[in-house]
């Protein structure tokens, strides 16, 4: 299997990834500030018929959907001073949903409040009966999301994109971050598909056996294992001196996903001279999102402000 596999499919169904990121997309508002689009104007480039989305435990607080099959940007305008940059939010799920809540509109609003217009994407899951090729559909969504903030950058009144990530959403930020220059749909500009910076929050980085995360491993590039895909797919292994800067936080007791993946990655990113803040908690586990005793969250913005 190869990366060509995706180009020459979507080429029969891809007139230009900027029509499907037009301002011509079906949106509804979700409240009297934040506005809900679909990620494509058209048919969903490689996407096959069939599957069904669902909510796992309808009456929890934070919703997480899973199985994913219609893509979708939610926008949160900054509120206050408007710091000018906007960050395309990829919530976790390890690559069978999305924590939609935890990991995406209540980070969202936090951002919004502190200025930065926040955007949320309800991306994709791996899925063969939906994929024409599994492994690159979250990527797609990632990109397209990147296009259509630099696309609206003046409707948005932004001069920056970034782009963040939770667990198996982080992998999905950094798959993207450090592939940049390596559009997955044809007729993409590389310098749409472009990220400022990233900020990833306990993310999977590597698909190596000895510190991934199995479950988002397997969903995204499994069952069988190609070691092309391994390596595509392992952002510490694709970083060069033209990826972003990145702000890392990860628990040490993080049992899920091994803090070892944000170490790799850091030291990768150093080793080619990229700028990067690594937060490492003691404690927290995995999943915590903005509920830790540790206000990271606080930390972040200084951050932002300082780059």
């Amino acid at each position: 299997m190869s990366r060509g596999f995706i180009n020459s499919v979507t080429s029969l169904l891809v007139v230009s990834v900027l029509a499907a990121c037009a301002n011509k997309q079906s949106s509804h508002q979700v409240s009297d500030q934040t506005r809900r689009i679909d990620l494509y104007r058209t048919d969903i480039p490689g996407a096959l018929p069939g599957g069904l989305e669902s909510i796992r435990d309808p009456k929890a607080e934070n919703t997480f959907i899973k199985g994913v099959v219609k893509p979708e940007l939610t926008i949160y305008p900054a509120q206050g001073e408007n710091k000018k940059t906007a960050i395309v939010i990829c919530p976790g799920g390890g690559y069978s949903g999305v924590s939609i809540v935890h990991e995406g509109s209540k980070v969202a609003q936090r951002l919004a409040q502190h200025g930065y217009t926040s955007v949320v994407l309800k991306y994709r899951m791996p899925q063969a009966e939906t994929m024409q090729d599994k492994r690159f559909g979250p990527l797609q969504d990632a990109q397209t999301a990147l296009a259509w903030v630099h696309q609206n950058k003046q409707d948005l009144k932004v001069e920056r994109v970034g782009i963040m990530g939770f667990s198996a959403g982080g992998h999905l930020a950094a798959t993207a971050a450090v592939h940049a220059s390596d559009p997955v749909l044809i007729n993409t500009k590389s310098s749409e598909i472009k990220a400022d910076f990233q900020i990833l929050i306990y993310p999977v980085i590597s698909m190596h056996s000895e510190i991934t995360h199995q479950g988002s491993r397997n969903n995204l590039i499994g069952p069988h294992l190609y070691p092309e895909d391994v390596e595509y797919f392992s952002a510490e292994k694709n970083v060069s001196e033209k990826t972003p800067p990145a702000f890392i936080v990860h628990a040490t007791d993080d049992k899920a996903v091994p803090v070892e993946n944000s170490l790799v990655y850091y030291h990768a990113l150093k080793q080619k001279g990229v700028d990067v803040q690594l937060l490492i908690l003691p404690t927290g586990g995995h999943g915590f999102s903005m509920q830790h005793p540790f206000d990271w969250f606080d930390s972040l913005t200084k951050w932002l402000q300082l780059n």
